[in-house]
């Protein structure tokens, strides 16, 4: 019996190591390994999601004091003046030619009408094609002018913000958790890692199989004494071993150093959850390979289960953004339990006890999952 047990962890690791050498010659998977864990995670946390010196065009009909203190408080790192124009139909042409994403058209007698008092209007024209950038620019737009006019009406009255500490008045005192400076580079950084683990979790256990199709080395296999269990566990240990490499690095020599996201929980726990979901997943791609003849079908499949896997995750459109019906699909994505359990491990400390619900969906979907995933292998090799 232990002979036999000897010999059954002998023949598994043998294949492990073959698996790891095969993939350490395959130069264009490597470079996408490191490419994906390195390059991507630097381009991708680099990208900001506020306005970043978006061009700004002015019509100016009054020529004030005033208008040019308005002006100015539209300034960096949100905006950037490109210049002033004759009149709002030509900032119309620039929005048309997207040369400027915000016009702002300052009337006549502008300062006359603050400083009697009579209500005056200041336009402000947004391209809203991309609506994000759109909202945020309108957003930011109407705080200004604003926040300009409370100024302009407290000086009018020749008052300042201290003598209103004794008026009765609403507060709003927020107090933000986890991230409070609300900074992009702690969330997207994350985000791209755990998309990038979702990518090879899939793609690497397919690509592993669909090459022996191609080498023809397949039928050799299926003709050893190897079981299918011994040939498929050899894949998936040894790419889970690559993530998890790939994951520590991506998260100590790229992410840590750029970025400077502070770490509240376990690391050792985010490693266990990476490889467990890493494990779940390559379910996925073994179902890929045994529907496959060579890699570039296995791409495109792969193609097909990750876009609406990623976008039922909450990793890209937040589930509070999605209608009812796909809200309820979320939950038969695996990612969106990973990503719920390491921005609670990473982000906020959150341990077992507050996490336990996630992790327990994400074992018995991945169960799931890796059960079609293996029975779909087993009926080749029959």
């Amino acid at each position: 019996m232990n002979t036999r047990l000897y010999m059954w962890w002998s023949r598994l690791a043998a294949m492990t190591v073959k698996e790891l050498l095969q993939l350490g010659r395959d130069g264009f998977l490597m470079f996408a390994i490191f490419f994906l864990f390195t390059i991507d995670i630097v381009m991708t946390g680099n990208v900001r999601l506020e306005l970043n010196h978006a061009t700004v065009v002015v019509h100016d009909a009054d020529h004030s004091e005033a208008s040019r203190e308005l002006i100015y408080r539209f300034r960096p790192p949100y905006f950037k003046l490109g210049g002033e124009i004759l009149d709002s139909r030509q900032g119309i042409r620039l929005l048309d030619q997207g040369k400027a994403l915000v016009v702002l058209d300052i009337p006549e007698d502008f300062q006359k009408s603050l400083l009697n008092g009579e209500h005056t209007d200041v336009q402000v024209l947004v391209d809203s094609s991309n609506t994000v950038l759109g909202s945020l620019a309108a957003s930011y737009s109407s705080q200004i002018i604003g926040q300009y006019g409370f100024d302009a009406a407290l000086k009018r009255m020749g008052v300042n913000e201290k003598d209103l500490e004794n008026v009765p008045m609403l507060v709003d005192q927020h107090r933000v958790w986890y991230n409070p400076n609300q900074n992009d580079q702690w969330f997207i950084p994350i985000s791209e890692l755990l998309v990038v683990i979702t990518i090879l979790a899939i793609m690497l256990p397919a690509a592993a199989v669909v090459r022996e199709k191609e080498h023809g080395t397949i039928e050799q296999l299926m003709v050893s004494p190897l079981s299918p269990i011994q040939i498929l566990l050899p894949k998936i240990i040894s790419m889970t071993m690559v993530i998890l490499l790939g994951t520590a690095v991506s998260l100590f020599l790229v992410i840590l150093p750029l970025f400077h996201i502070p770490i509240k929980g376990s690391l050792l726990l985010f490693f266990s959850v990476t490889g467990l979901y890493a494990i779940a997943t390559s379910g996925l791609g073994l179902f890929i390979s045994t529907m496959s003849r060579n890699l570039a079908q296995a791409a495109l499949l792969a193609i097909l289960v990750l876009m609406p896997m990623i976008f039922l995750s909450g990793a890209w459109t937040p589930p509070e953004a999605m209608p009812a019906g796909l809200r309820q699909a979320m939950y038969f994505s695996p990612l969106y339990y990973f990503i719920e359990m390491s921005y609670g491990i990473l982000l906020k400390g959150a341990g077992l006890r507050v996490l336990w619900d996630s992790l327990l969906n994400l074992t018995l979907l991945g169960g799931v999952i890796f059960a079609i995933g293996l029975w779909r292998f087993r009926r080749q090799f029959k």
